[in-house]
């Protein structure tokens, strides 16, 4: 027996008893109120850098936007197209092709109270690297499809079939810098989040 055949004998020898994985289903419920839900949502996401504001309707999202001509914009929401571009149109692009992007608006599948973590596809992005490179992002979300945590984001999110999706929590952040927290450090300065009922 080779030095290396003795060492991985005795790894093998020497591993834990395999465990299965926890049963998720005892964290889905937690008893708290929607509205405790919504309003946890909402403070994390301020506390992280985000800025959160509630619209009755896509149409109300317009009146918050303060775009100047000549800026790009990009979103996959059908009913802004009058104010941005299609960004589907731009999924083939490469990442130098839309690096003048000032603003993303997209659509968040459902948002996590404790983190303010908002699921996002990539059928939802149009291109991967949409909310990732532009400058500043909003997202829009359904106030219904806010959940308490993780746990439950994970149960929600089993058996889909996604070539990418990722949890977008606040605008890009380090602290790393002399210990001082710095907003957009290395992807979006800004991140506003559109609430809907």
């Amino acid at each position: 027996m080779t030095s290396r055949e003795k060492i991985l004998a005795d790894v093998r020898k020497n591993q834990p008893p395999i465990s299965g994985l926890p049963d998720m289903q005892v964290w889905e419920s937690k008893g708290l109120a929607k509205t405790d839900v919504l309003e946890t949502f909402k403070m994390v996401a301020g506390n992280v850098g985000g800025k959160v504001i509630e619209v009755k309707d896509l149409a109300e999202i317009k009146s918050h936007l303060n775009i100047t001509p000549g800026t790009r914009v990009l979103t996959t929401i059908s009913a802004l197209f009058d104010v941005a571009d299609n960004a589907a149109d731009y999924q083939d692009a490469t990442p130098h092709e839309l690096e003048n992007v000032e603003l993303a608006i997209l659509p968040a599948e459902f948002g996590v109270a404790e983190n303010s973590a908002l699921w996002v596809t990539e059928t939802q992005m149009g291109t991967r690297v949409l909310p990732f490179i532009c400058q500043h992002l909003a997202l829009v979300v359904s106030a219904a499809t806010i959940v308490p945590d993780m746990h439950t984001a994970y149960l929600r999110t089993q058996n889909t079939d996604h070539g990418f999706a990722a949890f977008v929590a606040g605008p890009s952040k380090t602290a790393d810098i002399e210990q001082s927290l710095v907003l957009g450090a290395h992807g979006p300065r800004s991140l506003i989040i559109f609430l809907l009922p």
